[in-house]
């Protein structure tokens, strides 16, 4: 059987899809617009279906359109897989790998661990990833990341294709300017109801982070709808220097603030018998082949926590 299409038509297929547009898919994939245009039509035409909506100078997936490229999202990916078998046959410990991380782990955490996995590794070449716990998951199903470190719930109709690993825990931590009178005392501890005397910086409410943290207090009986929320801002970045400034407090991840621990630029204070602290977990896809790089990283990943523990 003739296919009706090559894998570079899925190529192009999957820029203009991810682009929405031909000039940007022509840069990305370093070809013509005319050329790029000119296959987009023979596909359609091998196919004999439109993929694409062309209205208004605006591109968009016709509904095969998406059905198709989800196929050739899972072509492209065993290709790309088939390619590494034989990488790691040729080459031994040379190889690619695919890591992902969920937004705030991709930015605090993952870091260290890629520097020291470079450090230990430097024949290997990494790609990182670095969007939604939902985003990563979906990634790694389809084979676009080999290995994933997240914070948030993995899907339910992801978890089936995917092997879920209790990784370590991270804890959420209260800080508040240092010029806080809370900060002043010699002990910091705080009680529940000193939560709604706080002025309060948060992610905004579609936050995994924020959605988590609200749960964990709602089940020691703390009213979160009470607290007085003064402002909500969308990085981590953002609620570290407003609380510095000292515009009020927030909960952040304790990977998140070491350096403004070290700098002393914030206080953390504890709430009496409340501890926060949610599991991270490594998500990797068992139908994968797993290169001699991804064992690499794998063992890196549980030496860490290892060193962590002790």
């Amino acid at each position: 059987m003739i296919l009706p299409f090559t894998l570079q038509q899925l190529r192009i297929l999957k820029a203009v899809a991810s682009e929405k547009s031909f000039t940007r898919a022509a840069e990305v994939l370093f070809i013509s617009q005319p050329s790029l245009s000119k296959q987009i039509k023979t596909l359609e035409n091998r196919l004999d279906i439109t993929l694409l909506n062309r209205e208004h100078n605006k591109i968009s997936l016709t509904e095969a359109g998406k059905v198709f490229l989800q196929y050739s999202e899972r072509v492209l990916a065993l290709c790309e897989e088939s390619c590494r078998v034989l990488n790691d046959l040729k080459n031994g410990d040379r190889g690619n790998l695919t890591v992902g991380a969920s937004q705030t782990i991709g930015t605090y955490l993952m870091p260290r661990v890629l520097a020291l996995f470079a450090q230990n590794y430097p024949q290997i070449n990494l790609k990182v990833q670095v969007e939604s716990t939902r985003v990563i998951a979906k990634n790694v199903v389809n084979r676009e990341i080999d290995i994933a470190v997240v914070g948030g719930d993995v899907p339910t109709e992801l978890k089936k294709s995917l092997k879920v690993e209790s990784f370590v825990e991270d804890e959420l931590l209260l800080i508040i300017p240092k010029s806080h009178p809370f900060a002043i005392k010699k002990k910091k501890i705080i009680n529940k109801d000193d939560l709604y005397h706080l002025n309060f910086i948060t992610l905004n409410s579609n936050s995994t982070i924020r959605k988590f943290i609200d749960n964990i207090l709602m089940q020691n009986n703390i009213e979160t709808k009470q607290f007085n929320i003064i402002m909500q801002l969308n990085s981590i970045e953002a609620i570290k220097t407003a609380v510095s400034l000292g515009l009020g407090a927030a909960f952040v991840s304790s990977s998140a603030i070491e350096k403004e621990i070290e700098l002393k630029t914030v206080e953390i204070i504890t709430i009496e018998n409340i501890k926060i602290t949610r599991n991270l977990s490594i998500i990797t896809n068992s139908d994968c082949y797993q290169s001699k790089a991804f064992e690499f990283f794998y063992n890196e990943l549980w030496t860490l926590k290892n060193i962590t523990k002790q």
